[in-house]
């Protein structure tokens, strides 16, 4: 089930259209990665999506909601932090969040403020000023007010800017504990690397027109890439691998091989009992996750491809 339905989508600004007929879907409970170069649109889409920009043409439909039409209740299911966003810097930490809580209308505010202070880890800061803390723990608080409410959708701009790679790891953790409590979220980044920890999906967007919108793990050649290596040098390793029908060898040396092996998992066990039992000291044998990056910059080139043709 879709719990953002955008169709046609159309956003200009002086002399630059933002966003050229943007339409696409984001599956409910998902967790979607937002990548395109700087000035592809990102952050204009997101704010289209959170009710604060109106676009010159389309729809928008979130949780069921019309956002063009009712963007006061879009605001009660979006939670969003922008790249650039401000605080009341004389507040505490526990002010601001009851500030916010309070705009939101939430009944229970003290249960609601100590849920999202233990999220972010804000504990020993609830009553430094906001203008007090490091850029790091601006940013776990900005997370702090957006989430306060529990929405349905998270819409996250560069949420990592700014944090240390403990605090970044705790914030792809926090993704993923919202996930299975069924909060959807939707997250730009220019670092790859991390959103391929959390992301189970990938919409690329360029010069304002959607590139590639699916599953990260449908991005990926249905066989498993393996990685393989041995303790001793053996030329058998090469070997033994070339008269497996189903494993393609990629690079192979007398210690290590890198290839795809056509099947599942049930077949990439079958294939190392068969390598111990030819007498190969297997040390490694491990299954190499798809390259966020690579896929992205594969669809990025493809499009240009194509429009290098039809121009």
């Amino acid at each position: 089930m879709n719990i953002i339905t955008a169709k046609d989508l159309v956003f200009d600004y002086p002399g630059k259209r933002a966003l050229d007929n943007v339409s696409f879907t984001i599956p409910e409970h998902s967790i979607t990665a937002l990548v395109g170069p700087n000035g592809a649109g990102k952050t204009t889409l997101m704010r289209c999506l959170a009710a604060l920009e109106t676009p010159l043409y389309g729809s928008i439909e979130l949780n069921s909601v019309d956002v063009l039409a009712e963007p006061r209740e879009c605001h009660r299911q979006v939670g969003y932090l922008s790249d650039f966003f401000g605080l009341y810097d004389e507040l505490s930490v526990e002010k601001c969040l009851r500030f916010v809580a309070a705009c939101h209308h939430i009944q229970n505010i003290d249960e609601a403020i100590d849920e999202a202070i233990t999220l972010l880890h804000l504990q020993d800061y609830v009553q430094t000023p906001a203008g007090a803390l490091s850029r790091g723990y601006r940013q776990r608080l900005g997370m702090a007010q957006a989430i306060i409410h529990k929405p349905k959708v998270l819409i996250l701009d560069e949420p990592a800017s700014g944090l240390d790679p403990e605090a970044r790891a705790e914030l792809a953790d926090l993704m993923l504990a919202l996930q299975k409590t069924g909060v959807t979220t939707l997250v730009s980044s220019h670092i790859l690397s991390e959103l391929s920890e959390y992301s189970s999906h990938m919409l690329i967007i360029e010069q304002g027109r959607i590139v590639d919108n699916s599953p990260i793990a449908a991005e990926v050649s249905q066989s498993i890439r393996l990685r393989i290596a041995v303790a001793s040098e053996s030329t058998e390793l090469q070997t033994l691998l070339e008269q497996e029908s189903d494993f393609s060898i990629e690079v192979a040396s007398d210690k290590e091989a890198l290839g795809e092996l056509n099947g599942d998992a049930t077949a990439a066990a079958e294939l190392l009992q068969r390598l111990i039992k030819a007498g190969l000291t297997v040390c490694e044998y491990e299954v190499v996750r798809p390259d966020m990056q690579d896929v992205y910059l594969q669809r990025v080139r493809q499009e240009r491809e194509n429009q290098g043709r039809s121009h």
